[in-house]
């Protein structure tokens, strides 16, 4: 019914081609944008093949299995859990229901076959902690040229993933490194791959031969001019960007040879299905850097998406990332997500919080309208909010500005609050898929959204705010390109009781029809719209003419002026 109605609405603001409206607004006109993306960690997502978990892999220093010591009662796991592509391959349906058009997939390389000895031990609230640590994640990279042997099956390689994806019209992407490989020093005897790279022909290109960055000597030891001599920085004395992170093997960016060898590497995934790349670590290596990359990439693959984790909640900081000469990617929105958890989670704090987090106009970011939006991942804790509060969440996420991408288990709140190591990454598996189909936070993340996945204005067009305060906010978003017009009417309510609005502010006069039950709304020349939207709830109208009321027409034009910065 949802979708059919969706699909119905678009072919009304798309049959407007034949007389296209003069005036064009839009946020961005990013194809990705169109996006919504779902974010699985491999491992922990579902066991498709048990043939390929290598469960007596490292002796005694084993990989598969290893449980800490619980946290308030939850345990984590360091050592892998048998998710592999078959597992997300057999359950693209389960993604695809909810309405999501895309799959983000942790790093898919070659990574140790021990687990580490080096590091400290992992403790409940720590991060950063190495010790006793496998390369599950698959953020310990040895090989970047080939798929480590947890993840395929005879039928399922990396490419026939992405053949799968693509069949169910859904984009793979891959989730890639470039600052760093496999830890490489503080072990207690030098322990195979750790601190190595091998290149396309499985050959040793380099070493850290278990040796602290300051004692490397690459003037005199070849294998080892692929790595940084800086050790680490203590962010009280300067920045930890400039420094070693946790024992991990940090690549020299000034060294030629490091970016053939990674440009080379994920080049070779895009061919083999990769449609866009989430950048891990983005700040750790400098701006120069990525600049040569991406423009490497994208003069093969042009237009090629990619964002960036740039940890850090300052958006003048993270902005930088998306500039012509500083790598001229998206970013994922560390800002929202911090406002994001204090609106949604228990501190419940109003929508007026969010208000500086929009950047709508006059921001810093290239494009506030392509920035990937979220409120949790596997880095940090998940969201700690009630069923109700990631209803809330979601609603906001799927109508507001940016790109959303929502982690594995989040549709039923799984492991909610939970660290990295006190079940953050825990393993979800088919007990997990048939327990969210049940979730109310599933049925109403998977309602609003089919609504964004059908709409233009939700997915592209430019946000012009009407109300942003305590549990209310109101909102239009605008799309008018080439033919294509639709105006989406926003109002959330995230109360706990029904909430009244009136609408009386730059609203056109038409034929709105709601995108969530049909129903219609006939407006004429100076009414006004009353509503009421449900606790917990949202409404969506949906008018598919073009905007000629002037004073929504002014704010269009200065929103279109002030929302992207010149290129």
């Amino acid at each position: 019914m949802l979708t059919t109605l969706a699909c119905s609405l678009l072919a009304a603001c798309a049959a407007t081609a034949s007389n296209p409206p003069s005036k064009e607004y839009y946020g961005t006109l990013e194809p990705f944008a169109s996006e919504a993306v779902y974010f699985v960690m491999t491992d922990r997502f579902v066991n498709g093949d048990t043939s390929n978990d290598q469960r007596d892999q490292g002796g005694a220093l084993h990989t598969f299995d290893i449980p800490l010591a619980p946290c308030n009662g939850v345990a984590g796991n360091i050592g892998y859990l048998g998710g592999d592509f078959k597992g997300i391959a057999d359950h693209l349906g389960y993604i695809q229901e909810m309405g999501f058009t895309s799959v983000w997939i942790t790093p898919i390389v070659d990574n140790p076959d021990q687990s580490f000895t080096g590091g400290t031990a992992p403790s409940c609230g720590g991060i950063l902690a190495d010790k006793g640590k496998t390369g599950y994640h698959g953020y310990w990279g040895v090989n970047f040229y080939k798929v480590d042997e947890h993840l395929p099956s005879p039928d399922m390689s990396f490419r026939d993933l992405a053949n799968a994806m693509h069949a169910k019209k859904l984009k793979l992407v891959l989730d890639i490194v470039g600052n760093h490989g496999s830890p490489a020093w503080g072990m207690a005897f030098n322990q195979p791959k750790f601190g190595k790279i091998y290149d396309q022909h499985n050959v040793l290109i380099a070493d850290h031969q278990n040796l602290p960055p300051e004692q490397l000597d690459p003037a005199q030891h070849p294998l080892q001019r692929f790595y940084n001599t800086r050790g680490p920085v203590d962010g009280a004395n300067g920045s930890i960007f400039d420094g070693n992170l946790a024992q991990l093997s940090d690549f020299n960016e000034h060294n030629p040879a490091v970016l053939d060898y990674l440009a080379g590497a994920y080049e070779q995934w895009i061919e083999q299905g990769a449609d866009a790349f989430r950048i891990d670590t983005i700040a750790w290596m400098p701006d120069a850097f990525w600049q040569r990359f991406t423009t490497r990439i994208r003069s093969k693959h042009p237009g090629f998406f990619m964002f960036g984790e740039a940890f850090d909640y300052n958006a003048k900081t993270i902005a930088r990332h998306t500039l012509p000469g500083h790598g001229e990617t998206s970013v994922l929105d560390f800002p929202m997500k911090q406002a994001m958890e204090e609106i949604f989670g228990h501190k419940q704090a109003g929508f007026e919080r969010i208000r500086e987090s929009l950047h709508l106009e006059n921001g810093p970011y290239a494009n506030p309208y392509d920035l990937a939006t979220f409120y949790d991942n596997h880095d940090m804790p998940r969201l700690d909010a009630t069923d109700a509060g990631f209803i809330d969440a979601h609603n906001w996420l799927f109508t507001a500005r940016g790109i959303p991408v929502i982690y594995y288990g989040s549709e039923m709140g799984f492991m909610r609050g939970r660290p990295e190591h006190g079940g953050n990454r825990n393993y979800f598996g088919t007990e997990g898929i048939e327990q969210a189909k049940t979730s109310p936070i599933r049925s109403a993340l998977t309602r609003i959204a089919n609504v964004r996945a059908h709409s233009p204005a939700l997915q592209r067009g430019l946000q012009i705010n009407l109300q942003l305060e305590g549990n209310r906010a109101a909102f239009y978003r605008v799309y008018q390109h080439q033919g294509v017009t639709q105006t989406a009417l926003v109002l959330l309510n995230k109360g706990d009781d029904a909430a009244a609005f009136t609408i009386d502010t730059l609203l056109q006069p038409g034929h709105w029809q709601s995108a969530l039950d049909g129903t219609t709304l006939e407006l004429k020349q100076g009414q006004s719209l009353g509503i009421s939207v449900p606790a917990h709830d949202v409404k969506v109208f949906l008018l598919n003419a073009p905007i000629t009321a002037p004073a929504l027409t002014a704010a269009l034009e200065q929103a279109m002026r002030r929302a992207r910065l010149p290129h």
